[in-house]
Order: structure tokens, then sequence, then C-alpha cells
């Protein structure tokens, strides 16, 4: 008997999580289009590539987003369980307030742990195929950067259009790079390679260069530096990097050393890590969270005020996330503290709440 009640009272509640996703993804198509058809209009591509997109970005979008909707499902499904009293039937078979928010907030954080699983490699892949497609349509089109499994690659603007890749980034310095230079026609002027090139500005420092003009005969030169103009310096390519978005949770654990030769972070990455890893624990206390302000005696009669004062706490807690990261990102805290001090913090929370939800 048990486990046929567990079985519905999980099923019934997961239902309502997939409505809540369902509405959620109504409301980003709306409205995310807005933006996207302000994005392409100046390219005439009709209404076609910009819902396309938008449904590329939704996914991404919905995982964010997932402890307040997980907040939202719980007082959705509480509130209804209350109405038609399937509550106090739970009650009569032996349940308690408490083992039904412990069985809803333990459903939650599985569905969380598949989330980073099963989802986050999907989200990563099509918010890297979304930036592609902005990518193509920017007015920066003339020259690129790309970081990827085979090293960077930078494509800049002006004649000769330069072509440049290297191996990885260390420290303002670009190791083991090649310079290719084009003429309007795309043909090969000069090559260049080095060991080793300061990026720091935009005028980029090669040490010992090794130089082959293509012009008539072929001539090699051997220089200890050349300033080289590009479009980019360290900085600003490491700012490309800093969507970590495109990278799943399982990525981040498998390729971590991977992802720092390619010019990551260790900070970023961590804080990434992190953020992924509160994501189970974050949809546990959001259900709890939930079951304060509805299955409290001494205050769920105050319905509308209820449900107005817990959506603004959940929003609150919310973006008290984004307050502790910047504590971490000046250096107040610790990084990882500061990615764990909401969890912490609602923790200590719920627990003095989870106290009133036996009262009879």
């Amino acid at each position: 008997m048990n486990k046929i009640l567990n079985n519905y009272l999980v099923f019934n509640y997961l239902k309502i999580v997939l409505n809540t996703i369902l509405i959620f993804l109504c409301l980003g198509v709306i409205l995310n289009l807005f933006e996207e058809i302000e994005f392409f209009k100046k390219f005439q591509m009709g209404f076609g590539l910009p819902i396309f997109v938008t449904l590329l970005y939704l996914p991404n979008l919905i995982l964010k987003l997932a402890p307040f909707l997980i907040f939202i499902s719980a007082m959705w499904y509480f509130r209804s369980i209350n109405i038609n009293k399937d509550l106090l039937s739970l009650k009569i078979f032996g349940y308690s307030n408490w083992k039904i928010v412990l069985l809803l907030s333990s459903s939650a954080a599985i569905l969380g742990i598949l989330f980073l699983l099963m989802l986050s490699p999907i989200t990563s892949s099509l918010i890297k195929y979304y930036e592609e497609i902005k990518a193509e349509y920017s007015r920066d089109i003339d020259h690129l950067v790309s970081v990827n499994k085979n090293g960077v690659w930078i494509k800049t603007s002006g004649t000769p259009t330069k072509i440049i890749t290297g191996k990885k980034i260390i420290a303002n310095q670009l190791i083991d790079l090649t310079v290719y230079e084009l003429d309007n026609e795309n043909k090969i002027i000069s090559r260049i390679e080095s060991k080793r090139a300061d990026i720091t500005n935009y005028n980029w420092i090669i040490d010992k260069p090794i130089i082959y003009k293509f012009k008539g005969e072929v001539k090699k030169e051997l220089k200890n530096k050349i300033i080289l103009e590009t479009d980019y310096n360290a900085e600003k390519i490491q700012s490309l990097l800093k969507n970590t978005d495109t990278i799943s949770f399982l990525d981040l654990i498998t390729e971590y050393n991977i992802l720092i030769q390619k010019g990551y972070s260790k900070t970023t990455l961590n804080h990434k890590i992190h953020s992924y890893l509160t994501l189970p624990f974050f949809l546990f206390l959001m259900v709890v969270l939930a079951s304060i302000f509805t299955l409290t005696p001494a205050i769920n009669t105050q319905n509308v005020k209820l449900s107005f004062i817990a959506i603004i706490t959940c929003v609150v807690t919310y973006y008290l996330n984004d307050l502790s990261l910047v504590l971490g990102k000046t250096n107040k805290v610790p990084m990882v503290l500061a990615i764990w001090i909401p969890i912490l913090s609602l923790s200590l929370f719920c627990g003095i709440g989870v106290l009133q939800i036996n009262e009879k």
C-alpha cells in the first residue's frame, strides 16, 4: 500500500512540474522571441530563424530557473491536496506532513541529479549552437575567434587578413602559434611561426618568429621579435571563455584539465562546477520551503496573501544567490563559500520551519 501511495504522490507531483515547465516554456517563447526578432530583423530573415534560435535558448533557461519552477510546482501541489482532502486521506493511512514533504523533496533532488547528468549535456550543446548561429549574423563577422579542442583560432579584419592558430593561452601568452596572412584572393602571402607571443595588448609581441614569404620565390627570415597588429588581446579572448553554459556538467568533470589548457580559468570552472553541484540541494530545499508556507496549520488559511509572500520569498532567495556570487567575485568571501552560502542559509531557515510542519 505504501508503495502505491508513494508512486501516486510522486507521479502527480511530477505531472505538475511538467505542466509548470510547459507554461514557462510558452512564456519564454513569447518573451524571448521579440528579442530575437529585433536582432534578426535587419537581415530580413522572416520568423523561422528567430523561432528556431529561441527554441535553442529556452532549455538552458529552464535549467537555470529549475529551483523557482520546483518551488511553484510544490506550492501548487500542496495546495491541491489540501483543497481536495487528499492530505487528510493520506494521514489516515499513516502519512505525516513531514513524510510527504521528504518524499517529494527527495524526488526533486533526484530530478536535479538527472538534470545534471542528462539535461545539462543537451542544454550546453544547444547553447553552443545558439551562439554559433548568432555569431554568423553578428556585425563582427569579419573577425572571429574560436577556442576548441584543436586550440585557439582567430580571424582578424583588415588587409591583409590574418588567420592565427595557437595551442593554448597561459598567463597572457599564446603558445605555439602560427599566423597566416592572406591577400584579397585568399592566397597565402606569408606564414609566421613562433613558440610564444605576448598578447597582453592588441599589438602582439611575437618572440623569435620564423617568417616564410610566398611572393615569388619562397623566403625564410629569422627575427628576434616582431609586432603583430590584431583585433584581440588576452582580456578580450578570455571574456569569450566566460560563458560556461556551453559546457555540460560531465564535460566539466571529465575535461577539467583540457579546459584549463584551452584558456579557461580555474576560478571560472570551479564556480560552474559548484553551481551545478548545488542544484539537487536547491531543489530539495525549495520543496521544503514550499511546504512551510502551505502545510503549517497556523498560517495555511490565508491563501492569497500567503502565496504572494511565498513567491516573493522564493524570488528573494533565488536572487540572493547572485548577491552571494558578487561577494565571491570581489574576494569578500571565498568563491566556493559564496556559492554554498544561499544553500546553508536556506537550510537553516527550512530547518526551523520544518518543526511546525507536523503540528496537528
